[in-house]
């Protein structure tokens, strides 16, 4: 009589990976009004009032803010829509992005 291996094969299923994040970094000026970064974050961002305020205060006093975090794509549209949405009106506001550690 012949034997039947009956040892089980397992199948390995590759994992894809998740994306890497990036956060949105605001930086401080001097001469953007307050009121129009105010409006940009809560047009861009989808931000209410009082975090758009809080947003904006601590970027003032640390010189830059983490905004948001998103996919790279979504992170990189954003920030240069909120930048040229300064430049646009003549103030030198500045939104870049960095990767999520």
């Amino acid at each position: 009589m012949e034997r039947i291996d009956t040892k089980r094969r397992t199948k390995v299923l590759p994992r894809t990976e998740r994306p890497r994040l990036h956060k949105v970094i605001l930086v401080n000026d001097d001469f953007t009004p307050r009121e129009f970064v105010v409006g940009v974050l809560e047009a861009e961002f989808r931000m209410n009032e009082s975090e758009a305020l809080k947003v904006m205060i601590t970027a003032h006093q640390r010189g830059v803010c983490v905004v948001a975090v998103f996919a790279r794509d979504v992170a990189e549209t954003k920030a240069a829509r909120a930048t040229d949405a300064g430049r646009s009106k003549g103030y030198p506001l500045l939104f870049t992005t960095e990767p999520e550690e």
